[in-house]
């Protein structure tokens, strides 16, 4: 099909292209989950250990950071709707590299081709969003994005733990499910109004935030840097330890604690709403501390899998409290010409915090075991999450004074 006969194709109404766009985001998050529960037969059936399994998992967020560092502005040059396009015709071929996996090196192929178009997809998609929203408030696609990203995440762990419990061939067929549904996102694509009006000659552009824009930029990044961080340690280490807490070789329990802790996340985001945003990532992060305290308790011998649900539950409210914050800071800050660019910069964070930890932590529970490991560094998570607490108050305190000095001024004139 030549671009014209592309040009000539009806478009979607933008309420449908705008649900299209946070259904690629959710799609690629389910995705990058749903092998989570799949590495415990994964080890088991190529005799891999646990250092090794991190960084297969490890993988797919470098390709997103690697995607996000060299293009992560391109969508901003060529429209939002090819670039979604081509991340998506990526996740396509990264579900045969999957399908067709025979040794641990096939698995890392298809985890980096996973990450680079993921990076690709939800750099144009997060952008796409923001301009597709027809309402007065537009931080409000924060809400969106969270819900998409955190159902994402939770609906993939589970699905691949309902697949390779019951589905005969559990390491081939979730990628044929996966790859049908990519097919139809992909198809729907095609089909997106374009939001990018004017258009540049493409050029490779790192991620970038304008000076004026710095300080949320750094309190987004640490929150989301905190919430994202813990995400990382649940799907990289909660397939070894939810088993032996329940004495099982069943995989849905992992599922199960990866859909509590994203639905919890989803449904933060939608209660906090009407909370500032500075306010909504303190209360978050406070939140997911107290999660993480009883999550470091629900592993140790005395702990319980009714304690360890019940922490992966705190952890998602708050996790999805302080993310939703995050976006809704950024996305009011970002200049529209710049958005794409703001947007790769925030998931460099993002992904950088949900890999390198989880890395850190494959290779420390080889020597500490699983539970220790998590404790640790779900203690380091929490004092960032102290530190990011305090920026995040005194922002609500300056935007608070800001808003009586307004008032006062207004009600003098």
């Amino acid at each position: 099909m030549t671009t014209t006969d592309v040009s000539r194709l009806p478009r979607l109404r933008h309420e449908t292209a705008f649900g299209l766009a946070a259904a690629v985001i959710g799609f690629c998050l389910a995705a990058s989950a749903l092998p989570s529960p799949l590495y415990k037969l994964y080890a088991a059936t190529w005799h891999l250990d646990t250092s090794t399994v991190t960084l297969i998992y490890a993988t797919y967020c470098f390709g997103v950071l690697t995607t996000l560092l060299a293009v992560g502005r391109i969508s901003d040059s060529v429209g939002r709707r090819p670039v979604i396009a081509a991340g998506l015709a990526g996740l396509l071929a990264s579900m045969v590299l999957y399908g067709y996996a025979s040794d641990v090196i096939w698995l890392f192929a298809a985890r980096a081709v996973q990450g680079l178009s993921t990076g690709v997809a939800i750099s144009a998609a997060g952008a796409a969003l923001l301009e597709l929203y027809r309402h007065d408030n537009p931080a409000k696609t924060g809400l969106y994005n969270v819900v998409a990203s955190t159902l994402g995440v939770g609906s993939g762990g589970m699905a691949g733990s309902l697949l390779v419990q019951y589905v005969a061939n559990p390491l081939v067929t979730p990628y044929v499910l996966l790859a049908v549904l990519v097919t139809l996102l992909l198809v729907g694509t095609v089909l997106m109004p374009e939001t990018v009006v004017s258009r540049t000659a493409f050029r490779i552009t790192a991620p970038g935030v304008p000076r004026a824009i710095l300080a949320p930029f750094v309190l987004s990044g640490l929150a989301v840097a905190c919430a994202w961080s813990i995400v990382g340690l649940f799907l990289g280490l909660v397939g070894a330890i939810v088993p032996a807490l329940l004495h099982t070789s069943s995989y849905l329990p992992t599922g199960g604690s990866i859909m509590a802790m994203g639905c919890a996340g989803a449904l933060a985001s939608v209660l906090t709403q009407k909370t500032a945003p500075a306010s909504q990532i303190a209360r978050g992060l406070a939140i997911q501390s107290a999660g993480i305290l009883g999550l470091a308790g629900s592993v140790t011998g005395d702990g319980t899998a009714v304690g360890f649900l019940a922490a992966s539950v705190v952890i998602g409210f708050g996790m999805g409290s302080a993310m939703f914050g995050s976006l809704r800071t950024i996305g009011a800050a970002a200049p529209p010409d710049r958005r794409a660019q703001v947007m790769a910069a925030f998931y460099i964070i993002a992904y950088a915090a949900i890999s390198l930890p989880a890395i850190g932590a494959g290779y420390a529970a080889r020597r500490l075991g699983a539970a220790p490991t998590i404790q640790i560094f779900g203690a380091g998570i929490v004092v960032v999450s102290l530190a990011t607490m305090v920026l995040a108050r005194a922002r609500h305190r300056a935007a608070e004074s800001s808003t009586a000095t307004v008032q006062l001024v207004s009600s003098r004139t």
